[in-house]
């Protein structure tokens, strides 16, 4: 009987704790979202939308970001030294920044890439050279290897295409279970500070400098949020069964793939990704960016910029050689 009070007395301070989470959690959240609102256009109906931000005129580029990402990573930078030359539209990936999440299926790359590619003809988009970073090269390769005709050419800036030996740390094993879902995460939202942050963007970028105002503009407090973190943890958990099947299939591709991958990159190393997957795809052009890590379009934008207008002219070879 003594129990008694002392558990009513525990279950109360949990609960009072987990208010205390929620309600901080929550206020954290709305803050991110008022001060990084929407930059383009939200396609589709609630549920199913698809953030867009547009910007140029001519030939069609498509942006995917990677993970923990939104467009504001390629909206401070590579937009901008492409809008001059092309039409641009940095995609958020389903279940990051402002677009939606695809439910069960969105761990899978080709369930996102039919998302995108749906928001893509519905913003009239024409063949685009699709550029992938990141999570966002899986996704970039699922496009091509499931609609070729939709697309001119692949472009992959430390892309994560390949199979690759070991687990992903404790940080994802956690946050993508029910228990992290229930527990760490909120924390997360609710209670990481600045310099963990930036900690974890200095982690990103090395051996290279984070850019000036990149924290700033980046807009982390999206990332941060609840439902996204718990969703960037699931997408990435369940990629690698995705990319062994991909992988299996590169070889058909018969279009132009340019693959740009720093040598310094510790994220998602060349010699497991970069490497075999320009020996298994018949149209490569590999570009190693020696020193560089895992942020090619901001340390060496200039190289990403050549390899898309590389894609560019090799997509009107290869049309022309058709015809």
């Amino acid at each position: 009987m003594r129990l008694g009070p002392e558990l009513i007395l525990a279950g109360a301070l949990v609960g009072a704790a987990a208010l205390l989470i929620h309600r901080r959690a929550l206020r954290r959240e709305r803050q991110a979202e008022r001060a990084f609102p929407p930059t383009g256009q939200l396609i589709g109906p609630p549920g199913q939308r698809i953030h867009a931000h547009v910007e140029g005129t001519g030939r069609d580029v498509v942006l995917i970001h990677g993970a923990s990402g939104n467009t504001r990573d390629f909206t401070h930078g590579l937009v901008g030294r492409l809008a001059g030359e092309f039409r641009v539209t940095a995609f958020d990936r389903p279940g990051l920044g402002w677009s939606d999440d695809l439910g069960p299926e969105g761990g899978s790359p080709a369930a996102q890439a039919r998302a995108l590619r749906a928001a893509a003809r519905e913003l009239g988009l024409v063949r685009p050279i699709v550029v992938g970073h990141s999570y966002g090269g899986a996704v970039a390769m699922a496009w091509a290897l499931d609609d070729p005709d939709s697309v001119d050419a692949v472009v992959l800036l430390g892309g994560a295409t390949m199979p690759w030996p070991g687990g992903l740390g404790l940080w994802y094993a956690l946050t993508s279970s029910r228990l992290g879902r229930a527990l760490i995460v909120p924390l997360v939202t609710a209670f990481a500070p600045r310099r963990k942050i930036d900690e974890a963007m200095r982690v990103v970028f090395e051996p290279d400098p984070v850019p000036a105002d990149y924290g700033r503009n980046f807009a982390a407090g999206l990332t941060l949020r609840r439902k996204v973190l718990s969703e960037n943890a699931r997408q990435v958990n369940e990629l690698r069964p995705h990319v062994v099947d991909m992988s299996a299939r590169y070889g058909s591709l018969n279009l132009p793939v340019e693959i740009v991958h720093g040598t310094a990159d510790t994220i998602v190393p060349a010699e497991i990704h970069a490497l075999p997957l320009a020996r298994l795809l018949p149209g490569a052009v590999l570009t190693l960016i020696e020193g560089v890590g895992h942020m090619p379009h901001h340390a060496a934008p200039d190289d990403v910029v050549a390899a898309i207008h590389r894609a560019a002219e090799r997509a009107d070879s290869q049309r022309q050689t058709r015809t």
